[in-house]
């Protein structure tokens, strides 16, 4: 069951475990932060972590690329 959550987890933007992984604090912690900020603000925090999620994958591509050797070909 541990593997299917952490696969879900990765897979779907992983905002929360980047920021649990980087920071050293339980992802179940930052997503209850992440709730009751959304619940305190009218949905602010979900603005906030869409951008990061694109930001995330933006960085992504740009790594890939600088990786794969037949780019210039």
């Amino acid at each position: 069951m541990e593997a299917i959550r952490s696969f879900i987890e990765w897979q779907l933007f992983g905002v929360c475990t980047w920021i649990g992984n980087y920071l050293s604090i339980s992802t179940v912690t930052i997503r209850k932060y992440f709730i009751y900020a959304s619940c305190l603000t009218f949905g602010s925090p979900v603005i906030l972590y869409l951008i990061m999620a694109f930001w995330m994958n933006v960085r992504q591509y740009i790594l890939n690329a600088r990786r794969n050797p037949f780019r210039y070909l």
